[in-house]
C-alpha cells in the first residue's frame, strides 16, 4: 500500500498544501525530507551547498565554488598573470635567456644590415626621410634632449639614493648593477660607432650607429624604474610605464628632428635590453643564498 507524504497545515488550517516558493530566493532540499524532496525555502535552514563554503566574487559579492564562465574566468586568468601591484609577472630564467637570446639575434641582424648597406637600411632611410622634420619644432626638441645626459643621469642618481635610502645595505647590488648598466653604455656604443661608421641624415659625419641618446635614455629611465618598482607597495605599475614612455618619446624625438635614422634607435634598444636583462637578473642571483644553507637541519633526537 502506497504511503502518502503528510500534509502540511497553512496559516488558516483550512486546507493543506505545499508553501509556494517565492521569486528571488535561494532554495535547497530540506535535510531528512522524504520522497522526492520538495524544495523549501533555505533561509535559516542548512541547505546541502553550505553558503559559508561558497566564494565571494569580485567586490565582496556572493560567487559560487565552480568556475564561473565568462567574464569572471578572464579576470581570475589575468590576476594570474598579473604579479604583485598589477605589474606583468617576470620570465623565469629560461624565458629570461630566451628574452635575452631574442634581442641579441635583433640587434645583430640590425647590425649586419646597417654594415653592409643591405636592403634593410634602404628601407630605412627612405623610411627616415619621410618622418624628418614632422611635429611641431619645439616638441620633438624636446624629446631629443630627454636622452641627454644632463637630463638622464640625475633621474638615475636620484633612484638610486632613494633605493639606498629605503633599502641600506640590501639596495647596493640592485644600485651597483644600474650603475654598471650605464657604465656599459659608452663602452659598447662608442666602438660601435667608429666600427660602423654610418653617416648621419642631414650631415656627412659618420658615427650615428647606435644612438648613443636612446641608449642613455633606455638605461637610465628603465633603470630608475626598476630600483623604484622594488620599494613601492601601491601603484608599482608608475614607474616602468613611465620609464617606457620617456624611452619611446626619446627615439621619435630623435628622429623626427633628423638627429638619427630609425634604425639606430631600434639597434640601441635591442642592445639596452640585453644590459637591462643583466643588470636585473645578476643582482638575484647573488642575493640568493647557497643552497645547503636554505635547507634546514633536523633537530636532533
Amino acid at each position: 500500500m502506497r504511503e502518502t507524504p503528510r500534509s502540511q497545515g497553512t496559516a488558516g488550517g483550512s486546507r493543506s498544501r505545499h508553501p509556494l516558493p517565492r521569486p528571488g530566493r535561494a532554495f535547497a532540499h530540506m535535510t531528512g525530507a522524504s520522497g522526492s524532496g520538495t524544495p523549501h525555502r533555505s533561509d535559516g535552514r542548512p541547505p546541502h551547498t553550505p553558503r559559508g563554503a561558497r566564494q565571494p566574487g569580485p567586490g565582496g559579492c556572493p560567487g559560487t565554488t565552480p568556475p564561473v564562465p565568462g567574464q569572471l574566468a578572464f579576470l581570475s586568468r589575468l590576476r594570474r598573470l598579473l604579479g604583485p601591484g598589477g605589474l606583468p609577472r617576470l620570465p623565469g630564467p629560461r624565458g629570461l635567456v630566451a628574452l635575452f637570446a631574442l634581442c641579441g639575434l635583433a640587434f645583430a641582424l640590425v647590425t649586419w644590415q646597417v654594415a653592409a648597406a643591405g636592403p634593410l637600411r634602404r628601407a630605412d632611410e627612405r623610411l627616415g626621410r619621410a618622418l624628418f622634420g614632422r611635429g611641431p619644432t619645439g616638441v620633438t626638441e624636446f624629446l631629443a634632449d630627454l636622452g641627454g645626459t644632463a637630463v638622464a643621469l640625475p633621474v638615475l642618481a636620484a633612484s638610486m639614493a632613494y633605493a639606498l635610502w629605503r633599502g641600506g645595505r640590501a639596495a647596493l647590488p640592485r644600485v651597483a648593477a644600474a650603475a654598471l648598466a650605464m657604465a656599459a653604455v659608452p663602452a659598447l656604443v662608442v666602438p660601435l660607432k667608429s666600427w660602423i661608421a654610418r653617416t648621419g641624415p642631414l650631415t656627412r659625419d659618420t658615427g650615428y650607429y647606435p644612438s648613443g641618446h636612446t641608449a642613455t635614455a633606455v638605461v637610465a629611465y628603465c633603470g630608475a624604474a626598476l630600483l623604484l618598482g622594488a620599494y613601492l607597495r601601491r601603484r608599482r605599475w608608475w614607474p616602468p610605464v613611465l620609464a617606457l614612455v620617456l624611452a619611446l618619446a626619446t627615439g621619435a624625438g630623435l628622429v623626427l628632428r633628423g638627429y638619427h635614422w630609425p634604425l639606430d634607435v631600434v639597434g640601441s634598444w635591442c642592445l639596452c635590453l640585453m644590459l637591462l636583462l643583466l643588470s636585473h637578473r645578476l643582482p638575484g642571483r647573488s642575493r640568493r643564498p647557497p643552497r645547503a644553507s636554505r635547507v634546514r637541519a633536523a633537530p636532533d633526537r
